[in-house]
């Protein structure tokens, strides 16, 4: 039985890649604070770790017998990096050479690093493919990209090391977030039959969370010959901001006839990040190729939202990690 760590595991992604690894026959190691909760139901496969990556005693425990890493932990968005700069670095920056020299040492032969297709910042370039400059706007950003290099600077034939740009996540998780764009415009369009856009035209790549976990379930088993030490954007659908909105407005009338019509409101903004990714190499390379679009996640949204999945949607701190970490601090 080939042993996966996932750094938090327990997270957004985590928690649907989690059983999705366990039912496909992989023993899990889930590495997470669990600041956010956890929605992870027990299996006998299953360990989870309640600690964080600057407890390196913590950490080498868990990667024994490891077999393979995905690396998802960080201080997610930029907001949340923004509320402790300090703190926001030592998790998403000077912990990651040490985790991955510890994995290395522990005997683990693949190390799949989630980076950030925001990393490319501002572009008008037409394509945005794996060799752009990158561009950071943000700190967050900043860290994301700096860590690439630093991961590649370890591969060895018997260390494999790739590296995941991903377009922005959207779609239903029972570990919830509500401050991604996509899924931030559809719970306004259910619950309050109002979107507020910040700006409007910029231009964002989108991928369903569905198809980031089969993608990195697909890692897991690609040819190290065609992922070693390789860069790979991923994203489904390049959108502005106002043509997302749109289809969150035309989507949720469909499925609730009783919020229509819902208003867009436009407002301005100085999140300025816009780009177009290219997502042909990881097709070319792996012939992965989402499967789901915007439409899907907002409908999977709006089913979660029918089942009573998402309550208290508009008020509960739980489904933003900035407001999460806020409360944390206070508390």
């Amino acid at each position: 039985m080939t042993k996966v760590l996932i750094t938090g595991g327990a997270g957004y992604v985590g928690t649907l890649l989690t059983p999705q690894l366990l039912t496909a026959g992989y023993e899990v190691v889930v590495y997470d604070t669990c600041w956010y909760g956890c929605f992870l139901q027990p299996h006998p496969a299953l360990t989870i770790v309640k600690s964080d990556l600057r407890n390196a005693a913590a950490l080498k425990r868990a990667l024994e017998g490891v077999d393979q890493v995905i690396h998802l932990a960080c201080i997610s968005n930029d907001p949340s990096f923004e509320l402790d700069e300090a703190l926001s670095r030592e998790i998403n920056f000077d912990c990651f050479e040490p985790l991955v020299v510890a994995a290395k040492e522990a005997g683990a032969h693949r190390f799949i690093y989630a980076s950030s297709s925001s990393v490319y910042g501002v572009s008008d370039a037409p394509d945005v493919t794996e060799d752009h400059p990158l561009v950071p706007l943000t700190l967050y950003n900043k860290y994301k990209g700096l860590c690439e290099p630093i991961l590649f600077a370890h591969q060895a034939p018997d260390f494999v090391c790739t590296t995941i740009r991903p377009a922005t996540l959207c779609g239903y998780s029972p570990r919830m977030r509500l401050d991604l764009s996509v899924n931030i415009l559809t719970n306004l369009a259910v619950n309050a039959a109002k979107i507020t856009v910040f700006g409007g035209e910029q231009r964002r790549p989108n991928l369903h969370i569905q198809d980031m976990c089969d993608l990195y379930a697909l890692l897991l088993k690609a040819a190290p010959e065609n992922i070693a030490g390789q860069i790979f954007n991923v994203g489904k659908e390049n959108l502005s901001i106002r043509a997302i909105a749109e289809t969150v407005k035309a989507t949720v009338e469909a499925e609730f006839p009783d919020r229509a019509p819902i208003e867009i409101v436009t407002t301005p903004t100085n999140d300025l990040r816009s780009y177009h990714v290219n997502s042909d190499k990881i097709a070319r390379l792996l012939g992965f190729v989402p499967q789901r679009g915007v439409v899907d996640a907002v409908r999977d949204l709006c089913a979660a939202f029918k089942a009573g999945k998402l309550p208290d949607s508009m008020g509960d701190e739980r489904y933003s990690n900035v407001k999460t970490l806020k409360a944390l601090k206070a508390a």
